[in-house]
């Protein structure tokens, strides 16, 4: 594992504040496993800990230096078709999901109550 020397909040590559990408920046992991790994910890009975944890984590660690950020090597074709992939992938799950709702029973009932 490659870590960095230190750890900081990337928020030009984050969600909310950029906790979890600098913690994926720091471990050498794609950033979408330790989102999973922090909406999961939330689910199971560790909400406010987590919520606690980012919010500290959030205000003590410094932003990445834009200089460190311009260091980091680019990706190459091979990763940006495996991100691109991934993403995909992600977005087909997504659709099939919502698809699965609207032609759900409980869609038909909730729209059925709403027009009444």
């Amino acid at each position: 594992m490659n870590h960095r020397h230190k750890l900081y909040r990337i928020p030009q590559q984050g969600k909310l504040k950029g906790v979890c990408a600098g913690i994926a920046n720091y471990l050498d992991i794609p950033v979408r496993l330790v989102r999973v790994i922090v909406v999961l910890s939330m689910f199971f009975g560790l909400f406010v800990f987590t919520l606690v944890a980012y919010a500290a984590l959030a205000l003590v660690l410094d932003e990445m230096p834009q200089s460190e950020l311009d260091n980091q090597p680019p990706l190459n074709a091979s990763q940006l078709l495996d991100e691109l992939s991934r993403e995909l992938r992600g977005g087909e799950q997504q659709l099939r999901e919502v698809e699965r709702y609207v032609t759900s029973e409980t869609f038909t009932v909730r729209s059925r109550f709403s027009q009444l």
